[in-house]
């Protein structure tokens, strides 16, 4: 049981600390919104559809994901499209307290943390297909205590996160330093969905 435990948790942190369109979404939330709360249907979103993949993951979903070469080719080429669409988006953004208000309402907070954590190939193949292949060494409550220490640094990474970009937002007042890092963001995220590319191509030839 404790291997599993400690299994789970290394793995699912080497997994969600990668910088991705997700967990910039999560932090800038965090820092931008007047108060963590106001952040919480982003949270919960990102949190909920993390554990929807790893669920899927774990009862065997990645074995169909890994055995269809189209199914593959799909994620990738849709999640190839919308990071470079992210990227794009987050370059040109100014972010600011105001704007964000008057923009950002929950639904679209909650629609858009959905398709940051459900159209990025890396949330879904690295949730189904390393999560749920490892998962397969385990049965019974080892398997449930592997899926569940999973989810929860899920959801600890994201409250976090929420909480750090909280904290950079009240040092950060004008939104300086955060206009700067939505600039390395941009680039981080064109750089994935050009290996989101080549992946393509490889599995596609």
């Amino acid at each position: 049981m404790s291997e599993a435990i400690i299994h789970g948790f290394v793995l699912a942190i080497g997994l969600i600390i990668a910088l991705g369109a997700q967990n910039i979404f999560v932090f800038n939330q965090g820092a931008l919104q007047p108060t963590i709360i106001r952040a919480l249907p982003v949270i919960l979103t990102a949190s909920i559809c993390d554990t929807i993949l790893i669920a899927i993951a774990v009862l065997g979903v990645s074995l169909i994901v890994l055995t269809f070469q189209w199914l593959q080719l799909t994620i990738l080429g849709i999640g190839f499209i919308f990071l470079i669409y992210m990227g794009w988006s987050i370059w040109n953004s100014r972010l600011s307290r105001e704007n964000l208000l008057d923009k950002m309402s929950v639904k679209k907070q909650i629609t858009f943390a959905i398709s940051v954590s459900l159209l990025n190939p890396h949330a879904i193949l690295d949730t189904v297909g390393v999560i749920g292949t490892n998962a397969i060494r385990y049965s019974g409550q080892e398997k449930l205590a592997f899926a569940l220490t999973c989810i929860i640094v899920s959801w600890l990474w994201f409250f976090g996160l929420a909480v750090a970009g909280r904290m950079v937002g009240r040092v950060d007042r004008k939104g300086t330093w955060m206009n700067r890092l939505n600039k390395i963001s941009a680039i981080i995220i064109w750089i994935v969905a050009l290996y989101i590319g080549k992946e393509f191509i490889n599995v596609y030839l």
